[in-house]
């Protein structure tokens, strides 16, 4: 049985932002989690426990991690 792959990944970006990707699409970048809500927001996610792996999978750092 194949794992199936979260609603939302959010990878690493060079400029100190996250590339956010919801059902497949690229839905912006991200600078904090407050950013990362407000685009699954849009999607009718809310209220979501970003550190569920079932709903967020993190690329490159977990929900705490930010670069600056």
């Amino acid at each position: 049985m194949e794992k199936q792959q979260a609603p939302v990944v959010v990878h690493p970006l060079m400029e100190g932002t996250r590339l956010v990707k919801i059902h497949g699409e690229s839905v912006g970048k991200a600078h904090s989690a407050q950013d990362l809500e407000a685009f699954m927001s849009r999607f009718g996610l809310r209220d979501v426990d970003l550190d569920n792996p079932a709903l967020v999978e993190w690329r490159g750092g977990g929900s705490s991690v930010w670069p600056q």
